[in-house]
């Protein structure tokens, strides 16, 4: 007999958790995601053997033609992340021997790429030398900043580091990133010398690396309430980006861009820059190649009309 539909969408949940160690965060836009084709195909089929191309394709209308509740549409991108989901859901169904409808046979249309923000050399040097470094939230704040734009952390990846796991005196440390995937991470000389600078003024042993300094201080010893959460460190940048007045909404993820495309541009391999990111594909990163290309510059520069 045919398990519901419902079923198997929660099987497949409990794969993505156990078996792919996806983050809580992909395991809830996944949910998102598919309980709304589920909403959408169970008046018409209950079950996974009948879908076919002209089912996703309704869908697919169905997704385009959505509003809200405050009258918004879903944008094209997001849209495409409903039918990945859809594709990946099906991928295990095949995996576990369910006969259904091959997820290759679904195609994802081109978006337009989006614009990669970045900082300059001269921004990230003005950004980095915003805090106020005689206050121990400035002292944290210039840690953390020195230590973005050393690593390309991401920032989840930041907010988990702790204090035990940080080798200044190699400066290098591991971390655990998306997908379960494990890669060693280098400090800067500079980034090293602030993390050290601001653990030698903190006055705790709290087990977190960066922790905040308001609200109600957690009196057990390991002191995890007091991490500070990537809503801060977001809300961080927002303000020495303001401070600094620098004309590019950056975000803890565009010092993680900076960090790359500076790497590129001073000469990095692609292979390594991947390496250093924590990227699963290489084509995730070739993302950076169009605005770090030097040959790509030489050339126009070379032969271009108003250049000789």
């Amino acid at each position: 007999m045919e398990k519901p539909l419902e079923q198997l969408i929660q099987e497949f949940f409990e794969y993505l958790e156990v078996e792919k160690n996806c983050s809580k965060l992909t395991i809830r836009d996944y949910r998102l995601y598919l309980s709304r084709f589920t909403k959408w195909y169970s008046p018409i089929s209950k079950s996974v053997e009948k879908l076919t191309l002209d089912d996703v394709r309704r869908f697919r209308l169905y997704l385009a033609h959505f509003t809200d509740a405050h009258g918004l549409t879903l944008k094209r991108v997001t849209q495409n992340y409903y039918v990945i989901a859809l594709r990946s859901f099906l991928r295990w169904l095949i995996k576990n021997d369910y006969k259904t409808l091959a997820p290759e046979k679904i195609d994802l249309p081109k978006t337009e790429s989006r614009s990669l923000k970045f900082l300059d050399r001269d921004q990230v040097q003005r950004l980095l030398n915003a805090p106020e470094i005689s206050i121990p939230q400035g002292m944290r704040d210039k840690a953390i900043l020195e230590t973005l734009f050393s690593t390309g952390l991401r920032v989840s990846e930041l907010v988990k580091l702790n204090r035990d796991q940080i080798n200044l005196e190699r400066r290098e440390f591991g971390v655990i990133g998306k997908g379960g995937r494990a890669r060693v991470v280098f400090l800067s000389t500079d980034a090293a010398e602030w993390i050290k600078r601001y653990l030698v003024n903190r006055e705790d042993d709290f087990k977190p690396l960066f922790i905040r300094y308001s609200g109600k201080v957690d009196e057990l010893k390991e002191g995890e309430k007091m991490r500070l959460s990537v809503r801060t460190v977001q809300r961080i940048l927002e303000k020495y980006v303001k401070k600094m007045k620098i004309p590019v909404k950056a975000t803890p993820h565009t010092m993680r861009h900076s960090f790359a495309t500076d790497l590129l541009i001073a000469g990095a391999d692609l292979r390594s820059v991947q390496e250093m990111l924590g990227h699963k594909n290489i084509s995730t990163t070739q993302i950076y190649t169009h605005v770090t290309n030097k040959q790509l510059k030489e050339v126009h520069e070379a032969f271009h009309g108003r250049g000789r």
